[in-house]
C-alpha cells in the first residue's frame, strides 16, 4: 500500500459527485417533505407487492437517505456513509480509474437492493402465511406464539393488545382487534421504503479489504486492524443482525450483505479475465 495514494487525487470526479447527488437528495427530500411530498414514496425501494413499488426504486433509493422527519437521524446516515465512501472510494476511484468505479459502485448498489427484494419476499411469504394460520383459530395463546415468532413482542400496539386480552381470554373482540393490528402492521411493512446508500457502500468497504487486505485501519482513531478483518467483522456483525431480525431495526442488513456479495462477484469476474489474459 506504500504507492497507493501517492499522486493521486484526493477527491476524484466520481465520489465527488456521488457526495454533492446523495447530499442534494437529503436537500430535495426534506424542502419536499415540508410541502407535503415524500420523496421517498416515489425514489425509495418498496417491496413489489407495496402499490408504492416502482421498476426504478432499486437504482434511486441509494441515492436517498433518512427522512425529512428526523433530520439529525438523515444527516447522521448521511455522513457515515459519504465518509465511508471518500475515505475508501477515492482510493479504489484513483486504482481502477472513474468508469470502472462508478460501474463497480452501482452493481453493489443493484445487488443490494436485489438481495433485500429477495430477502423482503421470504420474510413477507413466511409472515402471510403464518398470519392465514393464526386467523383460523386467533386465540391468545396463538397471538402470544405469532408475535413472538415473529418479533413483534416487544412493539407497543401488540403489548397493549395482549394486556387487555389477559384480563378476557375468551374475547372475540380482542381476538379480532389482534387480527386488525397484525394485518395493519404487515400493510406498513409492505408500504417501507428502504432508502440510502449503504449497500454499494458496502461493496466499497469490501473491495478495499480484498484489494488491499493488510492496509491497516484504526478504530477510534487508536487501535489498528487489517483491512481483511475490519471487513470480515463487519460482515459478520451484519450477518448476526440480520438473521436476529429484531422489532424496531430498521437497518437493511441483507441489504449490506448484498452490496458485500456482489463486490465479491463482481472482482472474482474482474479476476478471472485479467488472469485468462495474461495466460
Amino acid at each position: 500500500m506504500t504507492d497507493m495514494t501517492s499522486g493521486r487525487q484526493a477527491l476524484p470526479p466520481v465520489v465527488k459527485n456521488l457526495i454533492i447527488i446523495n447530499t442534494l437528495m437529503v436537500l430535495i427530500q426534506y424542502v419536499l417533505g415540508k410541502q407535503g411530498i415524500d420523496l421517498a414514496d416515489t425514489l425509495g425501494l418498496h417491496y413489489w407487492k407495496s402499490p408504492l413499488f416502482k421498476w426504478w426504486q432499486p437504482f434511486t433509493h441509494m441515492f436517498m437517505h433518512g427522512s425529512y422527519n428526523d433530520v439529525s437521524q438523515t444527516l447522521e446516515h448521511l455522513f457515515f456513509n459519504m465518509f465511508a465512501l471518500w475515505m475508501f472510494g477515492r482510493i479504489l476511484e484513483n486504482y481502477w480509474g472513474a468508469q470502472r468505479f462508478l460501474f463497480f459502485y452501482l452493481v453493489c448498489g443493484l445487488g443490494a437492493a436485489f438481495c433485500h427484494l429477495a430477502v423482503m419476499g421470504y420474510h413477507f411469504h413466511t409472515l402471510e402465511q403464518a398470519f392465514q394460520v393464526y386467523q383460523q383459530s386467533p386465540t391468545l395463546d396463538h397471538y402470544n406464539l405469532f408475535i413472538t415468532q415473529h418479533n413483534m413482542e416487544s412493539i407497543p400496539k401488540f403489548i397493549e393488545v395482549h394486556s387487555v386480552w389477559q384480563n378476557d381470554p375468551s374475547s372475540v373482540l380482542q381476538s379480532n382487534e389482534s387480527i386488525y393490528w397484525i394485518h395493519k402492521y404487515m400493510l406498513e411493512l409492505y408500504n417501507e421504503a428502504t432508502v440510502g446508500a449503504s449497500g454499494a457502500v458496502f461493496g466499497v468497504l469490501f473491495a478495499f479489504g480484498y484489494l488491499f487486505p493488510n492496509a491497516l485501519l484504526y478504530f477510534f482513531a487508536l487501535v489498528p486492524i487489517k483491512a481483511k478483518w475490519a471487513v470480515t467483522i463487519y460482515a459478520a456483525i451484519e450477518l448476526f443482525s440480520g438473521i436476529r431480525n429484531s422489532a424496531g431495526d430498521n437497518v437493511a442488513h441483507f441489504a449490506h450483505l448484498g452490496g458485500m456479495l456482489f463486490a465479491f462477484l463482481l472482482l472474482k469476474i474482474w479476476s478471472n479475465k485479467s488472469r485468462n489474459r495474461i495466460n
